[in-house]
């Protein structure tokens, strides 16, 4: 089951864009019970290993800008690692449901804003602007939701970069995917430090997630992938939802209890 989950989270993301860490988690802790600070640990190092094929692609073609991405870096990587810090510390102290009920709302409103993005047909390029100055302040609570979460990192970097630096539409894609890259890479890395990451479970996700992003990467050019998105984020909306219900369920239990 884990094998043709990983098979079928990776063949989404060819198949749609959307983000391997907003799909992973809720599949992770709503159909196989993993724990949520586990299912962010395996999501974050599970998204960097699918994204690296597409990010040498673009690296290739040099279709990255490196002077935007440091920008982004210099305040996505300390929030990633707040992030996971914060993480672990809440469930160090028990505070589990608190972190299913963050995690469960941040995973429904990434993937609603990226349905309103998608249904406001807002991918088209706002007028240029240049204020690269405040991209490492933006990219901050960017990376603090990607440590905590494993989620945001796509939307909400395409968002940054299309409003505040000139870049072409093609680099916005290849610097924000390098830029996920690389918030994956730390907070995949910390989270292993951490010893939040199920190895198993990761190998088996990566043995299906191999084929299953070859194969979507192919089925992209043939199928309706905008209806796909649509679709797939309104799924995620419902399973962020339910992880916040989950969440809410067991805090009200537990406050109620003698």
């Amino acid at each position: 089951m884990q094998v043709a989950a990983g098979f079928l989270i990776a063949l989404m993301i060819g198949l749609t864009g959307v983000g391997g860490g907003v799909i992973t988690v809720p599949v992770l802790v709503l159909f196989m019970g993993t724990p949520v600070t586990q299912a962010v640990g395996t999501a974050l190092v599970f998204s960097a290993l699918v994204k690296i094929p597409a990010a040498l692609v673009y690296l290739r073609e040099g279709k990255i800008h490196f002077r935007i991405l440091g920008r982004l870096l210099l305040g996505g990587a300390p929030g990633v690692v707040t992030g996971g810090l914060l993480l672990g510390r809440l469930e160090g102290t028990g505070l589990r449901n608190v972190v299913l009920v963050v995690v469960g709302v941040t995973i429904a409103l990434t993937a609603a804003f990226n349905l309103v993005r998608l249904v406001g047909d807002s991918e088209a390029r706002p007028p240029a602007r240049d204020r690269q100055g405040l991209l490492p302040w933006l990219a901050l609570p960017i990376g603090l939701e990607v440590g905590f979460s494993s989620a945001g990192a796509g939307a909400l970097g395409t968002l940054v970069l299309l409003y505040f630096t000139p870049l072409a539409a093609v680099q916005v894609v290849g610097t924000d995917l390098a830029f996920g890259l690389c918030l994956s890479s730390v907070g995949g890395a910390l989270h292993l430090g951490l010893g939040h990451t199920d190895y198993a479970l990761f190998l088996r996700l990566v043995a299906g997630g191999i084929p299953g992003a070859l194969i979507g990467a192919r089925l992209a050019n043939v199928m309706p992938t905008r209806a796909l998105r649509a679709a797939l984020l309104v799924w995620l909306i419902v399973l962020g939802t339910e992880l916040l219900l989950r969440g809410v369920h067991a805090l009200s239990a537990a406050t109620g209890s003698p």
